[in-house]
């Protein structure tokens, strides 16, 4: 396996100096090392993907020198806008080195959300026209293909890119203390509240990680059936998109979006468009643990925002702040009477059950007794 302190030596010698990127389990030791080891000028972790490739931009712009952006394969997406008209050799030509995991590789276990675009991941990369290198745990030539990778962004002036297979890293502790918050409610025991606190006719959107491994587990736990609930397992930052859309063709249904701090500053765009349709039926749950648990536990910026400014600023009808299971039923009850769209901020601390399940059922299932729901008659 290769140790993360020898990566990053390679990298800065071969002149990467500044890293940005979303977090990616794949990277999750080289993510610990860059959080004990770079200043916070040096390491950003950024709301999406294409925002880490503009940064990039801006760092090569303001010193000449390259970058390397960080992140899943599955956020190769949100970087193909400025991967291709900001950063292209026939636009701006900005050199920047991508390090990569390659989720859903073909022959590698994962998860259902990973698989297609494991398989499209390298065509994906020649539709682009990235120049690439797979690095493995076993990689006879990994340090020759840094070097070389990095040799092609400055010369070519273009963005190239380091695949990296599962177990790829050795691993790495991150010495930093993580921040806690002063609420001790897990965000299990939050989502658990909030499931008994639904209305009967309510429809859940999930966003993507644990949140949803949760949800599911709970409705198992309670014997309850899953067809009320959205997993969204994959498209992080799109769910409350996903419930919005509900909310203006579903008029008679409550409608909950349980989002994360993370996914939400992902794709916060969409909140303008709550503000402007104000669905009264709307009711926006950000659980926050101030992290990207699903990845490693890497921070979000979530613990330097205002919420309440946010959503004020966004239209919503109201606000609310909850730290305490008791308050999560009693803020749910009282907003049942009042106007939407609500924001409703859960404060959750980091960490999950080790025996955490994942749904098994497929996303094709979850979707069929999903539709089949929405479209049963209202019968209270």
């Amino acid at each position: 396996m290769i140790d993360c302190q020898v990566l990053f030596e390679h990298l800065k010698k071969s002149n990467v100096q500044f890293f940005c990127g979303v977090p990616d389990s794949l990277l999750k030791h080289p993510c610990a090392y860059m959080a004990d080891n770079f200043t916070p000028e040096e390491h950003i972790i950024t709301a999406n993907e294409g925002n880490a490739v503009a940064m990039a931009t801006g760092y090569h712009l303001s010193t000449g020198n390259l970058s390397l952006v960080y992140l899943q394969n599955s956020g190769l997406g949100n970087t193909i806008n400025p991967l291709l008209s900001l950063a292209d050799p026939s636009v701006y030509s900005i050199p920047m080195v991508l390090l990569m995991g390659w989720r859903g590789e073909p022959g590698a276990k994962d998860e259902p959300q990973h698989q297609k675009q494991g398989i499209v991941c390298e065509q994906s990369l020649a539709n682009l026209e990235i120049p690439y290198k797979i690095i493995s745990a076993d990689s006879p030539t990994f340090e020759k293909d840094i070097v070389e990778i990095c040799q092609m962004a400055k010369e070519q002036s273009r963005p190239t890119c380091l695949l990296v297979r599962k177990n790829t890293f050795n691993s790495y502790p991150l010495k930093a203390k993580k921040k806690t918050n002063e609420c001790q409610m897990s965000r299990e025991s939050a989502i658990e509240k909030i499931v008994e606190s639904l209305p009967s006719k309510a429809v859940v959107v999930s966003t993507t990680g644990k949140s949803s491994r949760e949800l599911y587990e709970i409705r198992k736990k309670k014997k309850q059936s899953h067809q009320q609930d959205f997993l969204t397992v994959g498209s992080m930052g799109h769910a409350s998109s996903i419930a919005l859309a509900i909310a203006i063709h579903q008029k008679e249904r409550p409608v909950f979006c349980l989002d994360g701090d993370g996914a939400l500053l992902m794709h916060m765009g969409n909140l303008g468009l709550i503000g402007q349709f104000r669905p009264a039926h709307f009711y926006h749950i950000v659980v926050n643990n101030s992290a990207h648990e699903s990845v490693g536990g890497q921070p979000t910026c979530a613990p330097y925002l205002n919420f309440k400014s946010l959503a004020d600023g966004f239209g919503y009808n109201t606000y609310h702040k909850i730290k305490d299971l008791k308050s999560i039923e009693k803020t749910l009850n009282l907003l049942r009477h009042k106007p939407g769209p609500h924001f409703i901020e859960v404060v959750v601390q980091l960490g999950s059950r080790k025996d955490l399940g994942r749904p098994t059922n497929t996303p094709l299932e979850n979707k069929k007794l999903f539709m089949d729901f929405l479209q049963n008659e209202i019968t209270d």
